[in-house]
């Protein structure tokens, strides 16, 4: 490797060619703000636009400022990163940036968690000169049913692009205008519920402003909680409790199932659930579909759709209903264990405790910002009223819990209510890339060859390659497995069976990086994988220590399919449970 010598801020440096002057003044423990900049080493992302130009550095010998994060190393080189001049500069651009910025800080969603206040604040910013004569630009405001678009905070840094474009190949969002009007945004400026977005919600997470947020229900659930005449209960999806506890300080990959559970009965649920009893229940539908389909192949029947998809993920199933409109039929039919959980709340569940439906608040927390729009499909409604009302994620729970000044680290461990609060070990897992593919196997494979599966810790579907395959012996019968985690990843396993080269017979697709415990909605991790992994690991510890690891041994199950359901596949479990897809190719706006 050829390298190459430096001097920074009269330190001698010795760097590969090819390094930029950001990345070797970090080297030697010299900080560069940054703003535009983005490093996801970890998912192989970087964003280096230098176009906000808070970066840049003087260098000997050259006229203009140079962008660090953008600007490689040469021989010899002299690079001064805080002189006067460059300290000038910076404040220059971020007083242009914060004059073309509204002045909303104390109502803003981000605040305290913006990077351009914190600039503004270890920049010392204290007036803005010429405020009074500068132009504003301004935007009209775009609330979608899971991400508001405030594009008068947008500073035009593209991340929100580099994301959806180049890691999730979605292609919603793009550079739209020109000069002091130019901005990121769908294409003609269409609202984001007409666009090809997905709601995925991985713009929302690397925004450094409030430019991209999500629709914050927490207001609504106050007002649910507080009123006498409603019956609130809440679910909570698996990768909630290996991320929380990073709101309250607390080292990644905390598991804080017993702290969440008495966290929110103080806040005020009435009952409170787990969405790892409908992660079961997704399996005994998912799976049973699994080896309906395996088993007509087997018998020769050439109409059967392989290999079947999952789909749990509504960020996912966004991404084939308008990108893949040919596919429709291939994944499964289940519905995510967010929509089984509230179908079966507020019809079984309802019942026994005899209130009516429209009484009955279901509330989700989920780790992800689609699911905010998956609770307002309209196959998800009775009459108008939503099987799950509306949901919250890990970070808007986090905030609600402080504002109630609950001291989450002293909250004693509570267990889930019963009966849609008991799970097994296979529930747990579907937090994590390969999960749900995992618990399939582990039901699917004592189902299919009658015979006790010993093992359940199938070792060969984990890990955090983006695409991911595994072939496993099914008492003799070899059935091939693929995964992927990222949209970018799926669509191009999606392609291969497009072009007939696909020959698995089942994919787990997850849209957000590591799975749910990368989701939009989650604390933000910054692209740092040892936190998606700590996530990770943590989920496997709780499957491990539960004493049932397999979703058809789940005593609540049993007795929901006995009781009210009949059986997998059933007349009232179609009704109840699966769903059906939608072109949405057709609502797309072309000009």
């Amino acid at each position: 490797m050829e390298m190459v010598k430096l001097t920074i801020d009269n330190k001698q440096v010795e760097i590969p060619k090819g390094t930029t002057i950001y990345k070797a003044a970090k080297q030697v423990g010299i900080d560069i703000p940054v703003l535009c900049y983005m490093d996801l080493k970890d998912l192989n992302i970087e964003h280096k636009p230098g176009g906000c130009r808070i970066c840049v550095v003087e260098v000997e010998g050259r006229r203009n400022l140079a962008p660090s994060c953008s600007t490689e190393v040469t021989e010899g080189m002299n690079v001064k990163t805080h002189s006067i001049r460059v300290l000038n500069a910076r404040r220059t651009v971020l007083e242009l940036l914060l004059s073309d910025h509204p002045k909303e800080c104390l109502t803003c969603a981000k605040s305290g968690n913006c990077d351009l206040q914190n600039l503004a604040i270890m920049m010392g910013i204290r007036e803005i000169h010429n405020e009074d004569i500068a132009e504003m630009s301004t935007y009209r405001m775009d609330t979608s049913p899971a991400i508001i678009r405030d594009l008068n905070k947008c500073i035009m840094c593209r991340r929100c692009e580099t994301m959806c474009n180049d890691f999730q190949t979605v292609g919603a969002l793009s550079a739209i205008n020109r000069g002091f009007m130019s901005v990121v945004a769908p294409a003609f400026e269409m609202d984001l519920e007409d666009s090809v977005c997905t709601y995925c919600g991985q713009c929302v997470a690397v925004c450094p402003t409030g430019a991209l947020t999500e629709v914050d229900h927490t207001r609504q659930l106050i007002r649910d909680l507080a009123n006498p005449n409603k019956t609130v209960i809440v679910q909570t999806a698996p990768a909630v409790r290996v991320a929380l506890g990073e709101m309250f300080d607390l080292p990644a990959g905390t598991l804080v199932t017993g702290k969440l559970v008495a966290a929110l009965r103080r806040l005020g649920f009435k009952y409170v659930f787990d969405t790892d009893f409908s992660a079961d229940l997704t399996i005994m539908e998912e799976g049973t579909e699994l080896l309906e389909r395996l088993t007509r192949h087997l018998s020769g029947d050439k109409t059967v759709k392989l290999p079947i998809l999952t789909s749990c993920c509504p960020g996912w199933v966004n991404f084939f209903e308008s990108q893949f409109i040919d596919m429709l039929e291939i994944p499964s039919t289940a519905r995510s264990p967010q929509q089984m959980f509230g179908s079966i709340a507020k019809t079984y569940f309802a019942d026994k405790i005899q209130v009516k439906r429209q009484d009955l608040v279901v509330v989700s927390i989920m780790p992800c910002l689609a699911k905010k729009y998956e609770c307002t499909r309209d196959e998800f409604k009775v009459d108008g009223n939503p099987d799950v009302d509306y949901s919250i994620s890990t970070r808007e729970l986090g905030h609600l819990i402080k504002q109630a000044n609950i001291d989450f680290h002293s909250l004693p461990d509570e267990e889930f209510d019963n009966p849609l609060g008991e799970s097994t070990g296979a529930a747990v897992i579907f937090g994590a890339t390969g999960g749900v593919i995992e618990a399939a196997v582990r039901t699917a494979y004592e189902i299919f060859t009658k015979k006790k599966l010993e093992k359940v810790d199938f070792l060969e579907l984990r890990g955090m390659g983006g695409i991911r395959e595994a072939t496993l012996d099914f008492d003799g019968l070899p059935i091939r497995i693929g995964i992927a985690h990222g949209l970018g990843n799926a669509r191009k396993l999606l392609e291969d069976i497009r072009s007939g080269k696909s020959n698995y017979h089942a994919i787990e697709i997850m849209a957000c990086p590591g799975g749910c415990i990368g989701g939009g909605g989650q604390p933000l991790h910054h692209g740092n994988i040892e936190i998606l992994k700590k996530r990770t690991a943590a989920i496997y510890r709780e499957d491990a220590n539960k004493p049932i690891r397999k979703s058809h041994e789940n005593p609540y199950i049993i007795k929901l399919y006995e009781e009210f359901l009949g059986k997998p596949l059933g007349e009232k479990s179609h009704k109840l449970l699966h769903t059906h897809y939608v072109d949405k190719s057709k609502k797309i706006i072309y000009i």
